[in-house]
């Protein structure tokens, strides 16, 4: 079966408040990876619709960051888990 990585992408210009992930770490459909405070003071919390292990880690705290940044890599298990 081949490997399928997933960019996950900065949704706005911000800056990285805080990180919940580390690379390797197994990640669940909808859990909370990174927040992000965008330029009016709003966190966003960054999720994704997909399951998998944390590829690479691309960013850090308090690093600037606008929507072509790619915030990790995840490695999609291909699992339906039918949590939407």
């Amino acid at each position: 079966m081949r490997e399928i990585i997933e960019n996950i992408y900065s949704p706005c210009h911000g800056k990285i408040e805080k990180i919940f992930i580390h690379e390797s770490d197994y990640v669940y459909e909808w859990e909370q990876l990174i927040s992000i405070r965008d330029e009016r003071g709003i966190v966003e919390e960054i999720t994704v619709g997909i399951s998998g292990n944390i590829a690479s880690l691309e960013v850090q705290e308090n690093q600037e960051v606008t929507p072509e940044t790619v915030l990790c890599r995840l490695k999609d298990d291909l699992l339906v888990t039918g949590s939407d």
